[in-house]
């Protein structure tokens, strides 16, 4: 039995139909969808169990015959500002996660966040120490603070457990994220309702407008890398899940425009406030140590994923992957 908690959102989902392509059918689903849409992203799944997320630390120990927690369940919202919500969410609830399996010795991967690296002046190394890192958010530090748990105080381990920095990740099931949505979704229905895309100006001389760099990585490839891990489980460590290519707004935005039946042109506007210091302007992962550890399988182009994403699931009113 494999458990994926987050397991009716973004990543999660798509890991659980990752898992349904592999003939892996015997899935526990952990997550809150409460008034959500996401219950959308579990009907074409096949699953054995759906349990709460507030029920779930009770329940885990109930389950029998449990191999391996993908832990994608989280708040992952860059701009929440209770760190008391995040540091329970993200840091003790994950702890729980961890011990069980280190107490049970089965496969533990859970999101860790490439929000860890903060404004990137310290660089995209996953080799380096995680210590020297400054979040710009309380988000990207309650997943830091974890890592430094696994790192200084994290007494017995999993026999293999995997934290993943996933860097700008896009692709289908994401809908239901509101602003936390990837810039191709909203991208895509601007053009639909507005004939245009709407990208912030940039408030660095070095960075044109819509010149801000962010690798994109395909949600497809981080499902690829969850299913290696599971099939090479001597591999532990934590690693960075990104395209090792930095790439601009202006070319994301592009993209979306050639793969979509809209047309349309790009529009620069006013960075919010809240957002401008705590922006990151460039992450490109350094993917030397996963590939070290032997993973080989190409990562997708932007141009690719996008083509992907807008013409079999953005343009069929949000088809679920």
């Amino acid at each position: 039995m494999i458990i994926v908690t987050g397991g009716a959102g973004f990543i999660g989902s798509c890991v659980v139909r990752t898992l349904n392509d592999a003939g892996i059918n015997n899935v526990v689903i952990v997550d809150d969808i409460a008034s959500s849409e996401k219950w959308k992203n579990i009907r074409n799944k096949k699953f054995l169990k759906y349990i709460h997320k507030s029920e779930f630390l009770t329940e885990l120990p109930k389950l029998e015959n449990v191999t391996a927690i993908i832990h994608m369940g989280a708040c992952s919202s860059t701009t929440e500002k209770d760190f008391d919500y995040l540091y329970t969410n993200n840091f003790e609830f994950t702890k729980s996660l961890w011990n069980y399996c280190a107490e049970r010795q089965i496969s533990f991967i859970y999101a860790s966040s490439a929000a860890t690296y903060g404004d990137g002046s310290r660089g995209f190394d996953d080799k380096a120490d995680i210590d020297e890192l400054l979040p710009l958010n309380g988000y990207g530090y309650s997943k830091q603070i974890f890592d430094q748990w696994v790192k200084h105080q994290a007494k017995i381990f999993p026999a293999q457990h995997v934290g993943l920095k996933f860097f700008n990740v896009y692709g289908p099931n994401e809908y239901y994220k509101g602003t936390m949505a990837s810039m191709i979704f909203h991208g895509f229905n601007q053009l639909m309702t507005d004939g245009e895309i709407r990208l912030f100006k940039s408030y660095k001389k070095e960075y044109p407008d819509g010149g801000q760099l962010r690798d994109f990585v395909y949600v497809k490839d981080i499902c690829s890398v969850i299913m290696w891990l599971l099939d090479n489980k001597q591999v532990s460590g934590l690693f960075n899940v990104g395209t090792g290519r930095a790439q601009s707004f202006q070319e994301l935005a592009e993209a979306v425009i050639r793969n979509s039946n809209y047309g349309g042109g790009i529009k620069f506007i006013d960075m919010p406030e809240h957002l401008k210091g705590k922006y990151q302007y460039y992450t490109q992962a350094d993917m030397t140590k996963l590939r070290e550890a032997g993973y080989t399988k190409e990562f997708m182009p932007l141009e690719e994923g996008v083509k992907d994403y807008v013409c079999e699931y953005l343009s069929r009113e949000y088809l679920n992957y």
